[in-house]
């Protein structure tokens, strides 16, 4: 797939550059960011530009990972990184860090609404997965916000810096959004009634 630039209100998702080189550099010295995220940890410029110019065209190509730089929609500094991989036909997982500076305006918030409604509308995605260590609470309160349901704990369900660390597990579906869903969907409790349904039938019938 070929990238492509999203808007909401205030924000431009758009396609990464050699000129965002620096600004991820110098966003991944953040220690919060090392921390939670899979960035490489120390971060060199070197991985900036392995992100910029490998990682990010090369996901694009292979339709598995499609990364967006966020900004100001009027221009400006980058505000964060934000992407959707592929977890499966009809599955993806969004991932995302912000800049420390831009922290709580909500930016990232809109960002991930916006992605989602593309994700639902344009690529086929039933199911829309968030995944963060357990204890990143920053990441999860934008999750909750966007709409994501925290379904549990996955132990041992990240992999960073070498070592597994359970991870909160969330998903938003296109239902969530007020959306149609690319296949049906039976949720657990209408397939359950639908059981309990068929079982009274029988016994009435013998």
């Amino acid at each position: 797939m070929e990238p492509i630039t999203l808007a909401t209100a205030r924000l431009r998702l758009r396609p990464f550059t050699p000129d965002d080189v620096d600004p991820v550099y110098e966003a991944c010295q953040d220690p919060d960011i090392q921390r939670w995220t899979q960035v490489p940890s120390p971060y060199t410029r070197e991985d900036a530009e392995f992100f910029v110019t490998r990682i990010v065209p090369d996901g694009w190509r292979a339709d598995s990972d499609y990364a967006f730089a966020v900004e100001p929609l009027e221009g400006g500094p980058l505000v964060a990184a934000i992407g959707l991989h592929a977890r499966g036909e009809g599955i993806r997982e969004v991932g995302f860090w912000t800049a420390r500076e831009h922290r709580g305006r909500g930016y990232v918030t809109e960002a991930v609404g916006a992605l989602a409604h593309w994700a639902f509308a344009s690529l086929g995605v039933h199911r829309l997965l968030w995944r963060a260590e357990v204890g990143n609470a920053p990441s999860r309160a934008v999750a909750e916000r966007a709409g994501f349901v925290v379904e549990g704990v996955e132990r041992a369900g990240l992999l960073n810096k070498g070592t597994a660390r359970d991870c909160w597990l969330g998903a938003l579906l296109p239902s969530d959004l007020d959306l149609p869903s690319p296949v049906p969907y039976l949720p657990a409790k209408a397939a359950a009634g639908a059981g309990a349904e068929a079982s009274a039938s029988t016994v009435t019938r013998a």
